[in-house]
């Protein structure tokens, strides 16, 4: 075999991403929101493309809208659709760029609550017979509480900062442990609870007594054992243990300044006429269209660098308004079909829910599974059973004794839920008792799978939902 260097013709088939391609790809993936993100800053790069809001004429007018979609999708006339935007014609494919009169950016801002470091401070403030060197420590302190209220700092390092005793640095942690809310400034579960508990006006000594000594017990459910130790009944530390779940084992949480997320639909799935009709969301979308200054330059037929630059721009923008409606109409037909193949669901419930596969939606509307995965992900439905993300309605299935249609994971673990909630709590069923009755149902399912399921749904086993 001789080896060497040569030029040789071949010919050979590969598949090229152009960026126009990449680009529609990775719209077909976006949610609702962050399209409207990547809308925005497209508009910013591009200075063809005009972004305007919806008025509340147009909004009323989208959500009212409840019209059947062909499954055929009808290629746009792009020529129509420039000459459509320079005379103002806003009947083609309704786009117009009516400015949004009632629009109010400030509607958005939102009002910051109080944090915790806040409301301290301000009883601190009101503190009366308290030196400037005690205020000073107790600022110090509440600076050194986490999100949860628990002081993360010791008292040795605290008087070694601020140059001070631990005697007066646990005075001032006292102090603040009377402050609001009751359990902040601890520095474990325990003393949260116990700070807790102390502060009710009834007596609790079995459950002071288990925070303090059986802590880890409680939250295996221990409880005979722990009845065992403190000479009570299993029933009595079963009661204490109901009322300290009671308790806030986080104070300060309630004043975290989360950021709120916000779930719009992508798809609503109304019933009209015992016929379940589909609906691309677009009311939170900005209208889109071309600027008709820029236009206007086109018409000149100046062979410079500057309409060369206009003419790429236009037809990023085109390719642009092109690949949305791709999306849109790719998310109509997938959401059609799913809405067909899980028809029982629409009309049951989740029991009603089948097992299904990207490969059963991608036959049905003629597409590639990738396609459905990317035109799935991080969609929501608005439907009449609730809002779901798409990829629930994907659920793999269990066959059936009887040869039947099989059962859907999610419909059995809606089952197990249904039984233990109907269980008799002094007589908890067991996995092997729940196997049983699912296979008496003709679901073909072993012991271990139900242990499985019930763990996912965060189900304690039968010992420790065990009611004396």
């Amino acid at each position: 075999m001789q080896m060497g260097f040569g030029l040789y013709q071949q010919q050979t088939l590969k598949l090229v991403m152009t960026p126009e391609l990449r680009q529609a790809i990775t719209i077909l993936q976006y949610s609702a929101v962050d399209l409207l993100d990547f809308l925005r800053q497209q508009a910013t790069e591009n200075p063809i493309l005009d972004l305007s809001e919806k008025t509340a004429r147009e909004m009323s007018s989208v959500d009212s809208t409840m019209q059947k979609e062909t499954n055929k999708q009808n290629d746009i006339d792009w020529k129509d659709y420039i000459r459509a935007n320079a005379t103002g014609d806003e009947t083609y494919y309704q786009r117009g760029s009516v400015p949004a009169q009632d629009y109010d950016p400030f509607n958005f801002i939102s009002a910051g609550g109080t944090t915790l470091e806040e409301h301290l401070l301000e009883q601190v403030s009101m503190l009366k017979n308290v030196t400037p060197l005690e205020k000073r420590i107790l600022n110090f302190l509440i600076g050194n509480l986490n999100e949860n209220g628990y002081l993360t700092i010791t008292e040795t390092e605290a008087a070694d900062i601020l140059n001070t005793d631990t005697q007066k640095i646990e005075e001032m942690i006292w102090l603040l442990q009377a402050l609001d809310p009751v359990g902040v400034g601890a520095r474990s579960l325990a003393e949260c609870l116990l700070l807790q508990l102390r502060d009710e006006p009834e007596e609790h000594t079995l459950a002071i007594a288990i925070v303090e000594y059986h802590l880890e017990d409680l939250a295996e459910k221990r409880y005979q054992k722990i009845a065992t130790s403190l000479g009570a009944t299993p029933q009595e530390v079963q009661q204490a243990a109901d009322y300290l779940r009671t308790l806030n084992p986080r104070p300060g949480a309630e004043f975290a300044q989360g950021t709120p997320r916000y779930i719009v639909p992508d798809v609503t799935v109304e019933k009209v006429e015992n016929e379940y009709v589909v609906m691309v969301n677009e009311g939170s979308m900005p209208n889109l269209t071309i600027n008709r200054f820029y236009q206007q330059m086109l018409q000149k037929n100046e062979a410079d660098s500057a309409q060369r630059y206009i003419q790429d721009k236009l037809n990023s923008a085109l390719w642009l308004i092109r690949s949305i409606e791709q999306r849109r109409m790719t998310l109509y037909k997938v959401t059609q079909a799913i809405v067909e193949e899980q028809q029982s669901f629409f009309e049951k419930g989740i029991t009603g829910l089948k097992p299904m596969t990207l490969r059963d939606i991608a036959e049905k509307v003629d597409l590639h599974e990738s396609t459905i995965s990317r035109a799935t992900s991080n969609k929501y439905v608005q439907t009449p059973r609730g809002l779901f993300e798409l990829k629930y309605f994907f659920t793999t299935g269990l066959n059936r004794a009887d040869g039947g249609e099989a059962s859907s994971v999610v419909t059995i673990k809606e089952k197990i839920k249904a039984m233990v909630d109907a269980e008799d709590k002094k007589k908890p069923l067991s996995d092997q008792k729940i196997t049983d009755l699912l296979v008496k149902e003709g679901i073909e399912i072993s012991r271990r799978t139900v242990a499985k399921y019930r763990e996912e749904l965060n189900i304690d086993s039968s010992s420790k939902r065990k009611r004396f």
